[in-house]
């Protein structure tokens, strides 16, 4: 099945954001948490 040129821009536009979104996200974690925000993840990522 071949995708549109169309929908492939429309999702990598949507890669993006949730790229920005993460930065965003990271950035909040690591100002509450410090350096602790790594593991932090890591724990919830594998829990």
């Amino acid at each position: 099945m071949m995708m549109k040129n169309e929908d492939a821009i429309t999702l990598a536009r949507m890669i993006i954001e949730l790229d920005l979104l993460r930065d965003e996200i990271w950035e909040s974690l690591t100002s509450e948490a410090g350096d602790k925000a790594y593991e932090i993840l890591r724990n919830v990522q594998n829990s």
